[in-house]
């Protein structure tokens, strides 16, 4: 068993492969992943502002990644893995600002 078992389910026809190899997590995870630490660098280095609006982005990014996810897991259709990476890339962005607004919120309100 491997660690990345754990943040994801690595199912072989949701992943992809390099050289035979399939990569350590999923394609809509890839995404997440890349974006993400993506995000968390470059809002470092330049910082966001914390708004209402900024936290609707945020929530709006995250909604194609969730219609792509309910509508596969219910079977209404089946994705693809350049679909799921690309939900996965935007949905990254999205949590990042989502968890950032949300972080600022609590360390200006509660600490």
């Amino acid at each position: 068993m491997s660690v990345f078992d754990y943040i994801c389910h690595r199912k072989p026809e949701r992943s992809f492969f390099y050289k035979g190899r399939q990569f350590p997590v999923c394609a809509r995870c890839t995404g997440f992943y890349i974006s993400g630490i993506a995000s968390i660098i470059l809002f470092n280095l330049y910082p966001a502002p914390y708004s209402l609006n900024t936290l609707l982005i945020g929530i709006i990014l995250l909604m194609p990644c969730a219609i792509d996810g309910f509508t596969q897991l219910f079977e209404y259709r089946e994705s693809n893995n350049i679909l799921r990476l690309i939900t996965g890339l935007l949905g990254g962005v999205g949590l990042i600002m989502v968890y950032e607004i949300m972080i600022n919120f609590f360390v200006l309100n509660f600490l």
